[in-house]
């Protein structure tokens, strides 16, 4: 299993792959620094939509030829996102990446029944995978961006995708910690109950490729001395590979308070999809939109 992002790097160079980005509201210093690293490590190439103008001019301040990228002028953030699915659909761009524009724009293009990215009957879920350098290891946390109060039908599916990409990181069988405030069921709390619903749904046979575990307080599901010293004995205690969060906000509040407190590098990425998506946030830095970039490399290996 990957430990570490510079591994994942070296496994993606390895590879040879080469992939083709649309990268939306381009105009973006941070995310055109992104896509301009990949370029130069041999990774991508780029279609860069938005006001050409302010592409341009970044592209010179980057010292970065403009004619080793199309530029594509798109006013309004909705055609931004329309036109980046679209060169998706047509084969002009093999996935597309979120600059300077709304999330709500780029997911309304992304979702679209008739020319949306996402399979039917699927579920499009977010993951920030984290590298732990203290533990050296990495893990994942979902759903940080996408699904606001998911039920337990819908944490099914983001347990699944969260599975499936766990296993592109090499992890074979991935503990799943159901995260919660307390380790015990308590009818007030719906993410406890939900969690028993989960390891019934895993033992079942309808969660493969995984041991599920739950509820788990997130110090004893990242912390085996925690665990121990608490006397949870759950299998997914201690060493989780995937953290499921209660809902929205904790994990979004999760995900951005281990970035700007405890400064562990990361990256997000969109799961569900027939092709990869970029989703990187508004605030992540060049680094992590890098990060977000390999991963969708990883997804399309």
């Amino acid at each position: 299993m990957f430990r570490t992002f510079d591994e994942i790097e070296h496994h993606i160079l390895s590879s040879g792959v080469k992939k083709r980005i649309a990268l939306t509201g381009a105009h973006d210093s941070y995310s055109l620094e992104a896509v301009v690293h990949a370029k130069r490590r041999g990774l991508v190439t780029a279609a860069l939509l938005g006001r050409v103008d302010e592409i341009a001019s970044l592209l010179r301040s980057m010292d970065e030829p403009q004619d080793g990228y199309e530029l594509i002028g798109c006013e309004t953030e909705e055609e931004n996102a329309r036109r980046a699915v679209a060169m998706v659909h047509e084969g002009k761009a093999d996935m597309p990446m979120k600059g300077l524009l709304q999330t709500s724009a780029y997911m309304h293009a992304v979702l679209d029944k008739n020319m949306g990215l996402l399979p039917q009957g699927g579920l499009l879920s977010q993951s920030t995978l984290v590298e732990w350098t203290k533990e050296g290891r990495m893990f994942q946390i979902t759903d940080c961006a996408i699904n606001i109060a998911p039920d337990v039908q819908q944490k099914k599916k983001i347990v699944e995708n969260a599975v499936r990409f766990a296993h592109r990181l090499g992890c074979e069988c991935p503990k799943v910690a159901v995260v919660s405030a307390v380790e015990v069921v308590n009818p007030k709390i719906p993410s406890t109950v939900e969690a028993v619903a989960l390891k019934q749904a895993c033992r079942n046979g309808e969660l493969p490729g995984c041991i599920v575990g739950g509820p788990l307080g997130l110090d004893n599901a990242v912390s085996l001395q925690a665990a121990r010293h608490k006397g949870v004995t759950d299998p997914a205690a201690g060493s989780a590979d995937i953290l499921v969060m209660p809902e929205l906000c904790a994990g979004n509040i999760f995900t951005k308070s281990i970035t700007f407190f405890a400064g562990l590098r990361s990256a997000g990425v969109l799961l569900g999809t027939i092709t990869p998506v970029i989703a990187t946030s508004r605030t992540d830095t060049p680094e992590n939109k890098y990060h977000g970039i390999l991963m969708s490399l990883l997804n399309a290996l």
